[in-house]
């Protein structure tokens, strides 16, 4: 009788569900501890808040949206995640790969992710203003995808972060330690909803 209690008991004690965090150098906290970054801080965030998840950051130094669009099957296979955090495109931008690749290479990820039941927080990303109007091109790019595939959206990782030098390290590109809190919060605003 006890181990048939324990048997029924058993689909409640299911690990936590898992949230992805599927990004470039941003994300995988190039340059800072890797408990400093701000996948980390969400984890702990959500373990203070008593939310029954765990985060798995996927994110690749460097990564493009092309990259990440020809290994997000696998991410998904092997990680089943609830929530899947994209924040992909700003290799894309700085390099000025077409807008036009980026806005499907987007496109299909978010898809892909949808496909296997995960709710998607794309995140947008931004470049200097002195790429002249490819700049608004870029940013427009990640709205449009979120419209499209009727997904939630955070305008710019890096929002109240960029226009501070003193929180990037030397190469100016990469925040630092002190700006992971944060780059959470600009996330936490859009994530938070697909936790319910």
């Amino acid at each position: 009788m006890l181990l048939a209690s324990l048997l029924l008991l058993a689909p409640l004690a299911q690990a936590a569900q898992t949230i992805l965090v599927f990004g470039d150098s941003l994300s995988a906290g190039y340059g800072i501890r890797q408990d400093a970054a701000w996948p980390a801080l969400l984890a702990r965030r959500l373990q203070e808040k008593g939310l029954d998840y765990n985060v798995v950051n996927a994110s690749i130094s460097g990564e493009t949206s092309s990259g990440g669009r020809s290994r997000i099957d696998a991410a998904l296979a092997t990680h089943s995640p609830r929530v899947v955090i994209v924040a992909l495109g700003a290799n894309d931008g700085l390099r000025g790969l077409p807008i036009a690749q980026l806005r499907d290479n987007l496109t299909e990820i978010v898809a892909s992710a949808q496909k296997a039941n995960a709710r998607v927080l794309l995140v947008g990303q931004r470049v200097p203003p002195n790429y002249g109007s490819y700049a608004l091109q870029f940013h427009k790019a990640f709205g449009e995808v979120a419209r499209v595939r009727k997904t939630a959206l955070v305008d710019f990782l890096l929002e109240g972060v960029a226009t501070e030098p003193q929180l990037f390290q030397a190469d100016n590109l990469h925040p630092t330690a002190a700006a992971q809190p944060l780059l959470l919060n600009n996330v936490w605003r859009g994530l938070a909803p697909l936790l319910q």
